[in-house]
């Protein structure tokens, strides 16, 4: 299951008993747009033990209509990457243990 932004909200409020959801819905949308904000500058977000996000070019390219089979130009554009921390990475695939069962 997709965690939501809506998840991640009701997860800060669980965290911080102290916040409103109208606050823990600012706070969400305010690290969102900071991140937006700094890629659209040209500038990489960088969260430690978390990951990078960088604004890569992509090169125009030939492709091929799917429905017709037709060679088709597609153009260059701006694509956001994002590259995981070592540590991160690690944690998001590590197995889930199993548990041990009594007797």
């Amino acid at each position: 299951m997709a965690t939501s932004k809506r998840d991640l909200i009701d997860d800060l409020r669980g965290a911080h008993a102290n916040l409103t959801r109208k606050q823990a819905t600012q706070i969400v949308n305010d690290v969102f747009a900071s991140i937006a904000a700094t890629l659209r500058n040209g500038d990489a977000v960088r969260l430690a033990g978390f990951g990078s996000f960088v604004v890569r070019e992509r090169a125009a390219r030939t492709g091929r209509s799917p429905k017709t089979r037709e060679t088709i130009q597609i153009p260059a554009k701006k694509v956001v990457r994002f590259k995981p921390a070592s540590a991160f990475q690690a944690s998001a695939t590590k197995p889930k243990k199993a548990k041990k069962s009594a007797g």
